[in-house]
């Protein structure tokens, strides 16, 4: 016999399982809105490249987006959109043609970058897009297709020797005051004592051919001791600093003409929007600061999102 007392149970189970199938049904009709606008300057590569470049990135960085049925089931498909807002923004190979062959190379590196790190695709992404998981042979395909844009290093040139040589005279006789310190337009000013802050890690672009070292102020260095880097404590500060490579006539590798600094800054509720990060870069030795607007930020952030479970940083540091 059927225990009465279980009846009540039941139907309460029932009707919440039919309450939650209408509510479903219903959010179906609230959908965003995702578009393919035309195609004004697709990217232009070796089939190879190109197949590997749409198979896994141009669902989000394109405006060839193909939506699986899965992707438009609600509310998974406003996820998606937000994916193909935030990829389209970073990077549009629809686009491609109307970048300058310098910034073609930096987001193609930047692309290989972070495809490397594990960051691209995205993994939630790629559990359910499979076709979008790049192999170790096609990751070599891609490098070797950017190695082929890079033009290759001059051993032994003296120009870019002597052009250092030149910038640093020009900066000993010139050294910024702090009265007179630039600042960028979202109010962070540039911070001279990086040249004394330790030294966290070190990177190498080989697409623009420049070094680059990964300094950190004393708050930084402590995380970094502790392992308390997820996430950053406040008060953290990163300075990259770029040069030009210089190769010796032994093809050995120097720093040459400074070429900018950028900064991280931790500050979890005054930089809320950009990830809990300032973001500032200068630019020569006159150290311009880099932007048209304040919302520049939003460029970098954009670029270092995939990284959030890292706390938007890319370059790990190395322990002392």
């Amino acid at each position: 016999m059927n225990n009465p007392r279980k009846t009540p149970f039941r139907k309460r189970t029932y009707l919440f399982l039919a309450c939650l199938l209408i509510v479903f049904i219903i959010i179906q009709f609230i959908r965003p809105e995702i578009k393919n606008p035309p195609v004004t300057a697709d990217l232009q590569a070796p089939a190879e490249v190109k197949t590997i470049i749409k198979q896994a990135c141009y669902d989000c960085h394109s405006n060839e987006t193909q939506l699986r049925w899965f992707d438009q089931i609600t509310p998974v498909n406003w996820r998606v959109a937000q994916h193909i807002r935030d990829g389209r923004k970073v990077l549009n190979f629809s686009d491609w043609g109307n970048l300058a062959a310098p910034d073609q190379k930096a987001k193609l590196w930047e692309a290989v970058n972070q495809i490397q790190e594990g960051a691209m695709p995205l993994k939630d992404y790629e559990m359910v897009h499979s076709s979008a998981k790049i192999s170790a042979n096609q990751l070599a395909t891609l490098k070797n297709y950017l190695q082929g844009m890079v033009k290759p290093a001059i051993y032994g040139d003296t120009a870019k020797t002597n052009a250092a040589d030149k910038q640093y005279k020009k900066w000993q006789e010139n050294q910024l005051s702090p009265a007179n310190l630039p600042v960028a337009l979202n109010g962070i000013t540039y911070i001279p004592d990086y040249k004394n802050w330790q030294p966290l890690s070190t990177s190498e672009r080989f697409d623009n051919n420049t070094l680059r070292a990964i300094l950190g102020n004393d708050i930084a260095v402590k995380a970094v001791k502790e392992n308390n880097i997820r996430p950053w404590p406040n008060g953290s500060i990163m300075a990259k600093v770029a040069w030009a490579q210089v190769v010796d006539k032994d093809g050995n590798i120097h720093p040459g003409a400074f070429l900018q600094v950028e900064y991280m800054i931790k500050d979890d509720k005054k930089y809320a929007s950009t990830g809990g990060w300032g973001f500032a870069r200068f630019k020569t030795p006159k150290m311009v600061p880099y932007g048209k607007t304040p919302l520049f930020a939003n460029e970098c952030i954009n670029c270092h999102r995939p990284m959030k479970n890292e706390d938007f940083v890319f370059t790990l540091p190395i322990k002392h």
